[in-house]
This record gives structure tokens, sequence and C-alpha cells, in this order.
């Protein structure tokens, strides 16, 4: 019986021993005599100061604990209650919801170009996120070695394989042109790849041959919600025909125009406009197809001053058809545009139809001659103005930029009007005052 007497009273000690140590600890930070202190703070102090009852000290120190775990457990009962009612004041309440960015996928229509790889390795360098532009190379041809070349970036890119490799029936005129036909069936079984078997909403179109420039992917999705919204869009393209370096502005990296031409390489197309083109979608010749008033119904497309893409294919079914002259001196933006970032909404039709026209047409008229002779004074713009079809062409080709006409409409053309750069000076070759529709029979 005393064993175990002094066995509670052992460890009734040590349990006073420990308690004192703690509420040594917790009492450094009480307030000294003569400082406020909170109602009833004297009692608990009283409550624990210790005796020579050393039972009944363990007794006092134990009910103090169980008064303070039982305060305790009200505040953190309080603060539960307190936190329930502020979810349910803000769940009926006005919340912030931030959209999902939308997925722009990049289509690369490749055939038998080893050299794919130039066009990838830019991608990939500049792609600024693999899930929102998933990057799918659709190969046409059966070339063991591009799709060797293809299948080295692994899931880097998706891989599809067009599986009708047959010759097309053609007329005996046209057995040349055997590989348009093929190009133009490759291109809808890859846009129906995307659009309705992946079931994007848009895509970005790039050949084998094309590099693309810095804000290439920066271009797209700025302008993505514009060609969405504007009915009188049908694409948005980073080529500029005429944009070889000495025929832009090195300054205005920054400038975008509307054109009545469909530049192509490097563009942006929409699935709504995918479902209208699809149906009728032409053979062969299929750029030059969508250049018909039919197909473009008075529909312009997006195209930078400079531009986002360049190409390095010389060789394919064109047989080099511009390259040496024209294609191979483009010059590819290298400065990168925060166009996310920037107000484009001075390329809503209205808007820009009216300060287009008061640019040009407020412009002094100057002739071919002082153009070509470098006469101009000051830095424009100046206006050159044609009236015929042989006059634009003459003009045209004679001051560098291309002279060809597609259902009447000249490259980078806007209600008729050429906007280029001409020895550091801003020069529209444009029609009288007047003007409004293209003359089918310029082609």
């Amino acid at each position: 019986m005393l064993r175990k007497r002094g066995s509670v009273i052992l460890c009734g000690a040590f349990l006073f021993i420990t308690w004192n140590a703690i509420l040594v600890l917790l009492l450094r930070g009480r307030p000294l005599p003569g400082q406020l202190s909170e109602p009833g703070e004297e009692q608990k102090r009283a409550a624990v100061r210790p005796t020579n009852d050393v039972v009944g000290d363990v007794l006092r120190i134990a009910d103090t604990f169980e008064a303070e775990l039982e305060r305790q457990r009200k505040i953190l009962l309080e603060i539960q209650n307190h936190h329930s009612q502020w979810e349910a004041s803000n769940r009926d309440g006005p919340k912030v919801v931030v959209p999902p960015q939308p997925v722009i996928p990049i289509l690369v229509i490749a055939c038998n170009r080893v050299t794919v790889r130039r066009c990838l390795d830019k991608l990939l360098q500049h792609r600024p996120s693999a899930e929102l532009y998933p990057i799918i190379v659709s190969q046409d041809c059966g070339h063991a070695e591009t799709a060797e070349v293809i299948r080295s970036y692994g899931d880097k890119v998706t891989h599809l394989k067009q599986p009708d490799l047959s010759d097309i029936a053609v007329q005996p005129q046209h057995k040349k042109f055997q590989g348009y036909y093929k190009i133009s069936r490759h291109y809808r079984w890859a846009l129906n790849q995307v659009f309705k078997t992946l079931s994007h909403s848009s895509v970005v179109i790039v050949e084998d041959d094309l590099e693309v420039a810095p804000d290439f992917f920066e271009y797209f999705r700025a302008l993505l919600p514009l060609l969405k919204s504007d009915p009188s869009l049908w694409c948005v393209s980073a080529w500029n025909d005429n944009g070889r370096d000495g025929f832009v502005d090195p300054g205005k990296a920054n400038l975008l125009y509307r054109t009545d031409f469909f530049p192509g390489l490097g563009w942006m197309l929409v699935k709504d406009v995918w479902e209208e083109l699809e149906p009728k979608w032409p053979a062969s010749f299929w750029d030059d197809w969508m250049r018909q008033p039919e197909q473009r119904r008075n529909r312009a497309c997006i195209r930078p001053e400079i531009s986002r893409t360049l190409t390095f294919g010389r060789q394919g079914v064109s047989l080099g058809q511009f390259y040496d002259k024209y294609l191979r001196y483009i010059k590819l933006n290298s400065e990168f545009v925060p166009f996310s970032k920037l107000d484009l909404g001075y390329l809503n039709e209205e808007t820009y139809r009216k300060a287009f026209e008061k640019e040009v047409y407020s412009a002094p008229v100057v002739t071919y001659e002082d153009v070509k002779q470098g006469k101009l004074k000051g830095p424009g713009p100046f206006r050159l103005q044609y009236s015929r079809k042989d006059s634009f062409k003459v003009m045209a080709k004679n001051l560098g930029i291309m002279d060809d006409l597609k259902s009447g409409v000249p490259r980078t053309g806007y209600r008729g009007v050429v906007s280029f750069m001409s020895r550091g000076q801003r020069i529209y070759l444009a029609p009288p005052p007047g003007w409004t529709q293209y003359d089918t029979s310029w082609s």
C-alpha cells in the first residue's frame, strides 16, 4: 500500500514539475504586474500557482488544463462557423471565371522533303506551349526518309499519314499537273482530320518548307478572336507577297493590313469556314480556287507588313516559280511583337476601310518616273495611280513588286490598292477614287 502511494506521489510530482515548466514558458509572454490583462486572467494565475499540497495541486492543474482545452475547442468551433458563413455568403456571389485558352493546332503539310526538320525545329524552338499548340504533321507521298525524320521527334509531334497514295485520273492535258491534284486531295484529307476527327475549332496551316518567326504563335493567338468575330474576314496569314527586304518598313513590325488577296504560306482557318469550303473543295490548284469570288465572297484576310514565315523550298511541284526572283528575298520578322497586348480594333472592317481610304486618297499623286528615279521628297505616303490592267502590270513589274493578278485581285491588294516601300518611302499603287469592285477579266 505504501509502495503504491509512493508511486502516485512520484507521478504527481513529475506532472507538477512538467506543468510548471510549461507554465514558465507560457508566463514569459504574460503581462507583467501593472500591465493590462484580460478579465479572469488573475484568477487563472491563482489557479495554477503552486502550494505545499502536491495532490491538490495536481488536481487543480488537471481542472485548469481541462478548462483550457474546452476554451480552445469553443474558439475552434467559432472559427469553423465563421468559415462556413463566409463560404455560404460567397457561394451565390459573382465569380471570376477565367476562360480556358483556346488550343490552336499547327498543321504541317509534308511530303518528300527531309528538310521538314528545319520547319519542325523552328516551330518547336518558338512554341510557347505544347498543350496550346499541338503540332500535327500530315504526310503524303509515303517517302520513307521523310517519315523517319518526322518519327525522330517522338511525342513532340503527331504524325499522320495520308492513306491514299494512288494516282488521280486526270485529263491528258493535265497529266503534268498530277502533283497539284495530289496536294489538293491531301489538304482535304488533312483538314478533315483536324476538324472532324480531332475536333479542333481552328488551325494554322504551314507547309514543310516554311520557317517561322519568333512571334509566329503570338501573332495567330492575338488575331484568332478577331477572325472568329468578324464575318468579313475568312483567314489570317503570316505572309506578305511583297515582303522583300527594301519593300517593307523595318520599323513597323507591328503593322497589320486587311487584304482581298488570299496569301497562304502560313495561314489560319476556323472550322465554320472549312465546313463551308469542304463540300466543294477543288480537285486541284486549291489556292487559286480560294482566290475566286465564289469562295472569297468579298471577305478579306489579315496579313503583316513583315512576314512571319519564310519559304526555303525552291524545289516542288511549282518548279521554283517566283522563288528565285521574289520568294528567296522575303524578309522574316526577327522582332517579337506582343500582339495580344495591342489594340487591334483598327482592323475591324468599317474602321479600317475608312482610315485606309482616307490615307491613300489624301496622299499626293506622283508619277511613275519620279518614283522610279527616286525624285520624291519627304517620307510619304505617295499615291501612284493606275487605271488599266496593263498600266498596273508595267508599273508593278518595273518597281519590283509582284505583278500577277488572280480574279482581278493584285497580290496584297485591298480595294485595289497595293502598299509597299520604295527607297524608304511609302507608295500606294492605287486605282482612281471611287473604286467599287475588281474586274475578274484582269487575270
